[in-house]
């Protein structure tokens, strides 16, 4: 292993110093900026939290109520804050309850750092009690891990976590520590963060020649066409972002997770992609003649059949990962590397252009999609309640600077459709894993990340119960989070695909829940349930105003379905609006 020498010594710590595995990981973690840790002690991992004790006043301690919370809100800290998310967990189950958490922050490029305890040396592959094989079983859903068995490797490891986490395209990365590590003892001579790794190149390097085909590309259009992601945002790119869309002029779409990235608002702002995307995005994909994709992965939820996508255009595909371009739509000039280097130097050979009758079609077809599905989701005349309605009112009441949480769903698609979003990182989603139970403590962890700004949770009643036990977190710390239950007795989603591709066959998708307000009241939450229309403006308005964090039950019209649609297995431009 060789990492770059630039040691960061504390003006407090002396040259050398006997430290225990334990203190040399805090000393690291503090070096490092650490202000917040989400984690649950164990048998394992008992040394670590040992040595945290006489750490409390420098490094905050989230105790969550189950590791898939913890990881789940270091997510949602790393999201909002554009830093590390870091967790502590225990070996054997402590360490599995992280696996789904993982493979989540994986597909969606979160930083996390994610500090396991682990059995001692000798007793390893000896199905020792809470022994688990956590290396091999997180291979698959970490951009790296590592197994510490002596203590003297400790500070170098953790730099080079952080480093791999963080740069290039983001991820989590899991270090597994054996207890007799974090209780040695060993002479500590300072942390050396690491900046550089013999054989791994985060950034691809960025080659002119391409930028110069994509600018002639782009200057030719007569129907470009942008679609972004994350990258932008996790880039830190906005700006740039921004003046080559206004540069340019070209309508521009996004994904899910690339939301904010410029503000809803924004007249070239044409809406979201994919599956419950907005009406033009998805079919004029395939109408247009050079379509320009920044930091975004041609999911298939984006594209539909593949063989039938943008088979007209001419692809640019910006990325920082060299492995997504090419790898399910062919790209005409890849353009490597990281988009705030590389669209500062597209944008400086594009020519000012408007694309009037271009844009003014993108708007014809919001137009028809108002028409057909956004005027009665927002303005319904049934007696019940929508989605729609609700987030709508929100909008009102934020105007568009809170930080949006979604669970997975129907409501995560209708408030990723109708949620105003003024400021980057202001939509938390789980976006390519699609982990129901990932809203309540992303949120928390969302709230620690962005603590001046509102966090709102977002999340539909079966969601809310595969974590809701992190309630208990947030009366612990007394977190300001507010939580929004959009309540329609059904796992939704799945009920509309049963109702449109099955027959209205409902197999097992009745759920019954608790009284969420009074399971709420057991925390000590405040909380309210509404049924009336009438009542939900003073409701968003008393959730908004109240002290603390806030339940809202809305129990919502049971079989409502989201529209526009792309089925399974269609192209985008066969998108249905109803």
């Amino acid at each position: 292993m060789e990492v770059a020498q630039e040691t960061l010594t504390p003006p407090e710590q002396k040259h050398s110093v006997e430290f225990s595995g334990s203190e040399a990981l805090l000393e690291a973690l503090m070096i490092e900026g650490v202000d917040t840790i989400f984690g649950y002690p164990g048998g394992a991992i008992m040394p670590i939290y040992d040595a945290l004790y006489d750490y409390k006043e420098k490094l905050n301690h989230i105790l969550v109520r189950h590791e898939q919370g913890g990881i789940h809100a270091g997510q949602g800290y790393a999201r909002t804050s554009g830093k590390v998310g870091v967790v502590f967990a225990t070996s054997g189950p402590g360490a599995t309850n992280l696996v789904t958490g993982l493979a989540d922050a994986q597909i969606d490029s979160t930083p996390l750092v994610c500090i396991t305890g682990q059995v001692f040396a000798h007793l390893l592959g000896t199905d020792a009690f809470q022994e688990t094989d956590v290396i091999n079983i997180t291979t698959p859903v970490t951009k790296w891990n590592y197994q510490v068995t002596d203590a003297t490797e400790i500070p170098e490891v953790i730099a080079k976590a952080f480093y791999i986490a963080k740069s290039g395209r983001p991820g989590p990365v899991l270090i597994d520590i054996t207890k007799n590590a974090q209780i040695q003892k060993f002479d500590y001579k300072g942390y050396t963060k690491c900046d550089h790794i013999r054989s791994y190149r985060p950034k691809p390097i960025v080659r002119p020649q391409y930028i110069k085909e994509a600018a002639e590309l782009i200057n030719q259009a007569k129907k470009p066409f942008i679609i972004w992601g994350q990258g932008v945002i996790l880039g830190s790119a906005e700006q740039e972002f921004k003046a080559f869309v206004e540069k340019s002029g070209i309508p521009s779409a996004w994904t899910i997770l690339g939301a904010g990235a410029i503000p809803t608002d924004h007249p070239l702002n044409v809406g979201m992609l994919g599956m419950h995307g907005n009406y033009g995005p998805n079919v004029l994909t395939n109408e247009c003649d050079v379509l320009i994709a920044i930091g975004m992965r041609f999911d298939d939820r984006v594209t539909g059949r593949l063989d039938k996508y943008a088979k007209q255009a001419k692809v640019i595909h910006l990325d920082i990962d060299p492995a997504e371009i090419d790898k399910n739509v062919k790209s005409t000039v890849p353009v490597w590397g990281d988009c705030k280097e590389t669209l500062p130097l597209l944008t400086a050979l594009v020519e000012q252009k408007a694309h009037t009758e271009w844009v003014k079609l993108f708007n014809e077809y919001t137009q028809k999609e108002y028409d057909a599905v956004i005027h009665e989701e927002l303005n319904p005349t049934s007696p019940e309640m929508t989605m729609g309605e609700v987030i709508k009112q929100l909008n009102e009441l934020t105007k568009g600077d809170a930080v949006i949480v979604t669970d997975v769903g129907q409501h995560q698609m209708v408030a990723c459709r109708y949620a105003t979003l003024n400021k980057t990182r202001s939509n938390v989603t789980s976006g390519g894993l699609g982990t129901m139970g990932f809203a309540l403590p992303a949120a928390i962890g969302a709230k620690f990340g962005a603590q001046e700004r509102d966090v709102i949770a977002i999340i539909g009643d079966g969601g809310f119960q595969m974590t809701l036990q992190e309630l208990g977190t947030i009366m612990q710390t007394g977190i300001d989070v507010k939580i929004i239950i959009l309540n329609n007795k059904f796992l939704g989603m799945v009920r509309q695909w049963q109702e449109l591709f099955n027959e209205r066959r409902y197999s097992f998708v009745d759920i019954q829940s608790p009284d969420f307000v009074a399971v709420a009241a057991a925390y000590g939450i405040a909380g309210k349930m509404i049924d009336d229309r009438k009542d939900l403006p003073s409701a968003l308005k008393q959730m908004m105003e109240n002290k603390g964090s806030f339940l809202l039950e809305v129990m919502v019209t049971k079989e409502n379905n989201v529209f526009p649609m792309v089925p399974q297995g269609c192209s985008v431009a066969e998108i249905r609006l109803k």
